[in-house]
């Protein structure tokens, strides 16, 4: 098995600090992307629980375009919600992204690391030559 490491050598969170982790890891044409926030450049999006998830979302996106994948290859999305009562609004973004191609999903409410609304991880799948 071979794997493909996307971000190892750059990720970066708050403040800069380096992350010991890879942004996504892809072996014999599965994807595991890690868990995104909203943030960009190493800070935290500001606003509501939609402006939030749209920014989650586009980062989980991007990593999987930037290997070369896209909505339609999730399989599963795991979501950590901050507050229970954001759960309807994020399914209206959710499916904004996923509507065409709904994945497998699971979603909890879970204090955050980062102090915000909400974080997403995935799995694609594309046949490897595909």
């Amino acid at each position: 098995m071979s794997l493909k490491r996307y971000g190892a050598d750059g990720s970066t969170g708050a403040g800069g600090q380096h992350l010991p982790f890879a942004h996504a890891v892809q072996a014999d044409g599965w994807l595991y992307v890690s868990g995104q926030v909203p943030m960009v450049n190493g800070e935290l999006t500001p606003g509501n629980i939609i402006v939030q998830s749209r920014q989650a979302i586009r980062n989980l996106l991007s990593i999987l375009a930037e290997a070369g994948y896209g909505p339609e290859h999730v399989v599963r999305c795991g979501v950590w919600l901050e507050d229970p009562r954001d759960f309807a609004a994020f399914n209206a973004v959710f499916k904004e992204y996923f509507g065409n191609h709904p994945p497998a999903r699971s979603c909890v409410v879970s204090s955050m690391v980062v102090d915000c609304k909400v974080e997403i991880d995935c799995v694609a799948y594309k046949s490897v030559g595909a």
